[in-house]
């Protein structure tokens, strides 16, 4: 449940702190005071959109903070999967805008998206307003009231699992089956480019291999050339190059013997003249193996050019690349050659995932049609004391394939007056049956959901007497399991209330502010009191509330 509100620099709020408490929590004030001012500001922690105006200071940027008392919720999967801090006991929530229009979301002081913000909210905190009754016409809405009777949520969530296994394994068969077609289209020239490839008998890194014979047969003569004349430097001539070291050798070898500032130096040179005689030796050996070869020149360049004109066509940068082309066609092929297998394995896949969700579907059907009977039954009880005692309903349900939701459709019918057929919600109900109607749903709803609050905002709007009197006795009753805080201007209801909260405008020398006081038991009669007589309040008015408040505890 909400503990605490603090809201800053928010229309006609500049600081404000309200404690809350559990069980039914009254607010009233006079139109205009700030009630709506507050919803609006508690709005933005359930993660509705912000709007810049709102801001009070712009130098400033607008600050709402509420405390929940969240024992007992199971919300630790949700802290868990959004790596947000767990506190088993409260819950902070804050939002901040930044008169540049900035929003920021924070949860236990961890930074959070909007959404998550949001999704947090519709857990802890239900508000319902006069224009909450358009919900009612909702099919998704509808829905959601049966699950919540029937407690569907795991069910709904394992089908939900199930049915998106089944779109899946449904969607994965459509696009083999189209990409197949277009295989079957492209099967000739796939198996042409393929025969071309493999007529080509391409080995990996053969292009690199081929280009470096190429080089070393188109330029032999000059190879052959340059390497004799290195060889002839080195041990050919009559004053080669190993001649000129053997004496440098001998010569450093005398040197040693009477300067030790040389020694050592024969030895290196001595080491340079046996790798340089490897070297001769070596040249002339492959001075040997180079003879011109004109045929195999020509083949190599034919070899090449049918690679060259592959890589062309195939837009590939080697031949490594297009072997891994020539791959691809060989499984493109071998998938058309096993299309068959392919699409009854797919389609075997696809009608288990929608067996498995079918049956999870007809459990939440027949859920459902239990819980419909429990509804009908419940709802007829709520309403006839509000008023509504020829209230008609009926669940009508129609089979569908399957949806996110499951199987069914259904639709609200209600009639109000006798000997009327019952008919969907939004063509039969007047706005004050509507609220009358959505009270009594929520009423149901609480006692098989374990919301920790619900907000009414003013959805006593239009009645009076009995009805009122029933109204508040219901929200009592609400608030016996969950904290209910309502927002009333019926003095039936705020008789109930076993904490009362006043919301006013106050002046300023430069500005009017709203600002919340926490009524004791007298201020309570007091304000009760006001209700009932208007302005002009007098004893009878005080005595009048006294036995109102006196009445509805004793009747809780």
């Amino acid at each position: 449940m909400i503990k605490r509100l603090h809201i800053a620099n928010y229309a006609l709020i500049d600081r404000l702190d309200i404690l809350f408490d559990d069980g039914l929590t009254i607010i009233t004030g006079e139109t205009g005071a700030g009630k709506s001012i507050i919803l609006g500001a508690l709005s933005l922690i359930l993660g509705e959109r912000a709007d810049t105006r709102a801001i009070r200071d712009s130098s400033a940027k607008t600050i709402v903070e509420a405390t929940f008392d969240i024992a007992g919720y199971g919300l630790e999967r949700f802290f868990d999967e959004n790596d947000i801090d767990w506190d088993e006991h409260e819950c902070l929530m804050r939002r901040e805008l930044s008169p540049s229009g900035r929003s920021r979301a924070f949860i236990n002081d961890t930074p959070v998206p909007l959404a998550t913000l949001r999704e947090l909210g519709t857990r802890l905190l239900d508000i319902h307003s006069q224009h909450s009754n358009m919900l009612l016409s909702r099919e998704s809405f509808q829905l959601s009231i049966l699950d919540s009777i029937a407690g569907n949520q795991a069910t709904l969530d394992n089908y939900r699992t199930t049915y998106q296994e089944y779109r899946d394994a449904l969607r994965q068969l459509e696009d083999t089956r189209r990409a197949m077609e277009q295989l079957r289209q492209n099967e000739d020239y796939i198996r042409f480019q393929l025969d071309q490839l493999h007529e080509l008998n391409l080995q990996p890194d053969e292009d690199k291999q081929l280009e470096a014979l190429q080089s070393k047969l188109s330029n032999i003569t000059q190879l052959k050339e340059d390497l004799w004349n290195v060889e002839n430097e080195l041990d050919g001539n009559e004053s080669n190059i190993l001649e000129r070291l053997s004496m440098v050798v001998q010569r450093l070898e005398d040197s040693e013997r009477h300067l030790t500032d040389v020694e050592g130096m024969a030895a290196r040179v001595h080491t340079a003249l046996i790798d340089l005689k490897d070297i001769a030796q070596s040249l002339n050996g492959i001075i040997d193996t180079l003879n011109d070869d004109p045929a195999e020149l020509a083949r190599v360049d034919d070899r090449l050019s049918s690679i060259y004109t592959q890589l062309r066509k195939h837009n590939a940068q080697d031949v490594n690349q297009l072997l891994d082309i020539q791959h691809d066609y060989e499984s493109q092929l071998g998938e058309i050659d096993h299309n068959d297998d392919i699409i009854e394995e797919l389609q075997a896949k696809v009608a288990a995932c929608k067996t498995a969700a079918t049956r999870l579907a007809q459990q939440l059907t027949d859920s459902r049609h239990a819980a419909a009977e429990r509804f009908k039954s419940e709802l007829l009880a709520l309403a006839s004391p509000l008023g509504m005692k020829n209230l008609a309903f009926e669940v009508e349900f129609t089979s569908t394939d399957l949806t996110p939701s499951g199987t069914d459709s259904i639709e609200f019918m209600m009639s109000f007056n006798k000997n009327q057929r019952p008919m969907p919600v939004k063509d039969t109900a007047s706005g004050g049956e509507i609220s009358r109607v959505m009270l009594c749903i929520k009423t149901i709803i609480a006692r098989h959901m374990q919301l920790p609050s619900i907000i009414f905002d003013e959805v006593d709007t239009g009645v009076s007497g009995d009805v009122a009197n029933m109204i508040g006795e219901m929200m009592a009753g609400i608030a016996q399991t969950i904290q209910v805080i309502a927002i009333t201007h019926l003095p039936q209801v705020a008789a109930n209330g076993m904490h009362h909260l006043r919301v006013y405008k106050t002046d300023t020398e430069h500005e009017t502010l709203t600002r919340v006081e926490t009524l004791n038991q007298e201020e309570h009669v007091m304000e009760v009191a006001r209700m009932l007589s208007g302005k002009d309040l007098d004893q009878a008015a005080i005595e009048n509330a006294k036995s109102l408040i006196k009445h509805q505890q004793k009747h809780d």
